[in-house]
């Protein structure tokens, strides 16, 4: 079968080629294809920004989303058989989405919500997941809580602010000046347009801050967090906590500790929590969110689609940060 892989880490690296079939586990689901969406994190395995703690054996299929139908699965499982549509983000040591098959554990996958198509689907579940686990497994948001949004217009913002909005709570965001009104009308309360105002200058008193952009604008979001607030970061740096759950080495999670040491302790003197979320496949969560979707409280954003031929252009489309919501390639 045909799929987009790395044989070396490097930003222009990938390539179409043929690859075996793949193994069907007792637990797995094997899945054709329709469509699998590209994240950011996809680009960062690239260029080998994650090798320490996602140690892939090159050649390396890439893709952490996909949407299909079951074509097979392995003798124990129970809860799929083939014809269901399916969408999934598969464990992170099972990657590799921009293929024709995947095998998947039954255990990362949901039926596809039945309002959404291929592509919609597709589109969904790492960003949905990262939201997930960040405001509903790590925050506990709770209603009339206030959170500030990071990126409000991108993939895992525009879900999100959909997700905080849902739970109740007053939503801050931050986004360029093309995009203030369009992320109010996925429920922000308050915009900020980077362009123009200092977040840090304009906002206070809130519960909990979800951070996607660099070391800069994580430190400036102390400043607007109250005593007791959560500063929780999806693009690090990594903690201890981080890299004891990953099994990572003694000499790793030591490295991940001088790598959080400053921002860890900057968060203690101002009587804030920091933590570091690196999303996780999680089968039961998904269909929670497969609710959500199928009830209008959460609608997927897309940006652009490509086919599958057209992969590397899709993945420097993402690279260079501008999409709003999420890129998708379609498989058939």
């Amino acid at each position: 079968m045909k799929a987009f892989s790395i044989d070396r880490y490097g930003k222009h690296s990938g390539s179409f080629n043929e690859v075996p079939e793949p193994a069907v586990g007792p637990h797995d689901v094997l899945v054709q294809v329709h469509a699998a969406s590209v994240n950011l994190l996809d680009a960062k395995i690239r260029t080998g920004e994650f090798k320490l703690i996602l140690p892939y054996a090159l050649p390396q299929a890439l893709g952490n989303d996909l949407a299909g139908v079951v074509v097979d699965t392995g003798p124990a499982v129970q809860r799929f058989k083939p014809g269901d549509e399916v969408y999934a983000r598969p464990p992170q040591d099972r990657i590799g989405t921009f293929a024709e098959r995947i095998a998947v554990h039954e255990q990362a996958l949901a039926l596809k919500p039945h309002n959404l198509d291929m592509v919609q689907a597709a589109s969904l579940p790492l960003v949905a997941l990262t939201a997930w686990q960040v405001l509903v497994e790590t925050a506990r948001l709770k209603k009339g809580q206030k959170v500030l949004i990071h990126a409000g217009s991108g993939g895992v913002g525009t879900v999100a602010i959909q997700l905080a909005k849902h739970l109740g709570a007053f939503v801050a965001t931050t986004t360029s000046t093309a995009n203030v009104e369009w992320v109010k009308a996925l429920g922000a309360d308050v915009v900020i347009d980077y362009t123009q105002q200092d977040f840090a200058h304009v906002l206070s008193g809130y519960d909990v801050v979800l951070n996607s952009l660099d070391s800069k604008v994580l430190e400036q979001s102390l400043s607007v967090l109250k005593p007791g607030g959560q500063l929780i970061s999806i693009s690090g740096p990594p903690t201890p906590a981080f890299a004891q759950a990953q099994g990572l080495s003694w000499g790793l999670q030591q490295a991940m500790r001088l790598l959080s040491f400053g921002i860890r302790r900057k968060a203690r003197k101002k009587g804030v929590h920091y933590a570091f979320v690196f999303m996780r496949a999680d089968g039961a969560q998904l269909r929670e969110i497969t609710a959500l979707v199928e009830s209008g409280v959460i609608r997927p954003v897309i940006d652009r689609t490509f086919p599958f031929a057209a992969t590397a252009d899709a993945l420097r489309l993402v690279e260079q940060g501008r999409a709003k919501g999420k890129v998708v390639v379609t498989l058939m």
